[in-house]
């Protein structure tokens, strides 16, 4: 008879926008007993994930399950890196980044099926200034974006757009130069994203040919733009060509200093960190193993009718000076929450 496997799954009971009772209950229902013996422990307070997955391997648990957001990802995984234990993710956060590029399911009792499933491969992972990442860092407007979501005392997608549209609207651009093994650029630019997996969350691509296991990360460089860019820049984000838009730079690198004039916030998988003026960001090859889907989902975005109503607005409008942009703005406000209220849903 083959030994079962053990697995842990650890449940952030205050992550991202769903509750967990549920979850627990379609555990019970759906995992296959007889391949796992499983526990279930809940986090009591901020970096206790990280305390309870370093239990489970040292009990050696074959799996430890995140319950939760990208940030409780963060705080297993880290654990887990260069040892045989396994990463499974039943995703419930705001943005499910890593869960989503894994084309895990964002429905619970899919994502249980797949660790019945039991597909496992071996991914790359990050650090900036050696504080490890799973999915994106960076610096510049995102990590600012991150700092004011932190803050919020709210959770869930709306709040994340309200404050990245309101905050956009007056972010002033910084002067960073970025150091890789062929030398040093310089870029004025408004973020600089490091992307191990594809995407911030919530489909939007903010390194659309990113691979988790090239040992590359793949460096998204928004430089700055008007107002009028941001319609193009939205629906490129979450239809995975970000990368052809003419204010983007990217480049592929293993490792990169980025030096900026001041001190500033930065942040590792959606979760913000004020840091000094040189950052070091570098990825670590097939460090962790994860449970992942073994069928790719084919990724879908509903355009119709959107490069339509972006035409609209720019051809339609004939307000001029102040009211103009009052217009402009407010229109933009609404194109995009339209856009990621239908993005959400994927």
């Amino acid at each position: 008879m083959t030994e079962k496997k053990k697995i842990v799954f650890v449940v952030n009971p205050i992550s991202g926008t769903q509750g967990k009772k549920a979850i627990l209950k379609w555990i019970d229902e759906r995992l296959d007993r007889s391949v796992y013996d499983y526990s279930i422990v809940k986090t009591e307070y901020a970096g206790h994930a990280t305390q309870i997955a370093a239990s489970a391997v040292h009990d050696g648990a074959d799996i430890v399950v995140a319950i939760g957001g990208d940030g409780t990802i963060n705080e297993i995984a880290r654990s887990l890196v260069h040892t045989e234990t396994t990463l499974g993710i039943i995703p419930c956060g705001s943005g499910n980044g890593l869960a989503r590029h894994l084309h895990i399911p964002m429905d619970p009792k899919g994502a249980i099926d797949i660790l019945n499933e039991g597909y496992r491969i071996c991914i790359d992972y990050g650090k900036i200034n050696n504080i490890p990442f799973f999915c994106t860092c960076g610096v510049g407007f995102d990590a600012f974006v991150s700092l004011k979501f932190a803050d919020s005392g709210k959770r869930g997608l709306l709040t994340y757009l309200e404050n990245t549209l309101h905050e956009s609207l007056t972010y002033q651009p910084e002067t960073y130069e970025i150091e890789n093994e062929e030398g040093t650029v310089k870029h004025h630019a408004f973020l600089i994203a490091c992307g191990n997996a594809s995407q911030y969350g919530n489909n939007a691509y903010i390194a659309p040919q990113a691979s988790l296991t090239d040992g590359l990360m793949d460096i998204t460089i928004l430089e700055p733009f008007t107002v009028l860019d941001v319609p193009s820049l939205s629906f490129q984000l979450f239809n995975k060509t970000i990368d052809q838009n003419s204010r983007i730079k990217t480049m592929r690198a293993k490792r990169i200093k980025i030096h900026r004039t001041q001190e500033g916030v930065m942040h590792f998988d959606g979760d913000p960190l004020m840091a000094g003026k040189e950052l070091d960001v570098e990825i670590i090859p097939k460090g962790l193993h994860v449970i992942a889907s073994e069928k790719k989902k084919k990724s879908f975005v509903e355009t119709e009718n959107l490069l339509q109503v972006i035409t609209d607005y720019f051809t339609g409008l004939h307000l001029k000076g102040e009211e103009l942009l009052a217009k402009r703005q407010s229109h933009l406000f609404e194109l995009n929450r339209t856009l990621l209220r239908k993005l959400a849903k994927k």
